[in-house]
């Protein structure tokens, strides 16, 4: 695996951290930092937890997706189950586990991370874990009394194709159906 290393001159130094706004769900920060050159700046971004999503696959290789309006965008948008995590210490797998539970109702016999990244590394610090969900049992969905969740299935090439003709325009869900086809055209 490449490993990406600091090259002098490129790193920032933290000199004082300064919290502009804490939320419910979210918190700014305005931190004064040290360019390479010597000069300050500040560095404001949203101070994230980090979240989990998981794509959940039926044993017909068909996939669970979520219909739910997303009020920033002002749209109804189709995902996969996801959730933030609730410290930095929360476990990702703990979390995903059960994310899937309360937004689908279903359990997963196993649940494989597919990837990990950083939706917007230059506005925010969030690392969103995604997970391969299999071995999917229903039940009942518990979602949080602020969501307002339907449930969808339909075969992975479908979603695919929401995907590629811009149907489906959130982005965890289309990397996880990336990562997933390319994880079953690797082998």
């Amino acid at each position: 695996m490449l490993k990406l290393k600091a090259v002098n001159g490129h790193v920032e130094k933290l000199v004082k951290k300064r919290l502009v706004f804490s939320g419910n769900a979210v918190k700014f920060r305005a931190d004064a930092i040290r360019l390479p050159d010597g000069k300050p700046a500040t560095r404001e971004f949203l101070d994230h937890p980090g979240a989990v999503a998981i794509l959940p696959v039926l044993d017909d290789g068909g996939i669970v997706l979520v219909r739910q309006y997303r009020y920033p965008v002002g749209k109804v948008t189709l995902e996969i189950p996801a959730g933030k995590l609730h410290s930095s210490n929360d476990s990702p797998v703990k979390r995903a586990r059960a994310e899937l539970r309360e937004e689908t109702g279903y359990t997963a016999a196993r649940m494989n991370k597919l990837t990990a990244f950083w939706p917007t590394p230059a506005f925010s610090n969030e690392l969103l874990h995604i997970y391969l969900a299999t071995g999917l049992k229903a039940g009942k969905a518990a979602p949080d009394e602020d969501e307002f969740i339907k449930v969808e299935k339909m075969p992975f090439k479908k979603a695919l194709k929401l995907a590629r003709n811009g149907q489906i325009k959130d982005a965890k869900t289309i990397i996880a159906l990336q990562a997933y086809a390319l994880r079953n055209y690797e082998g």
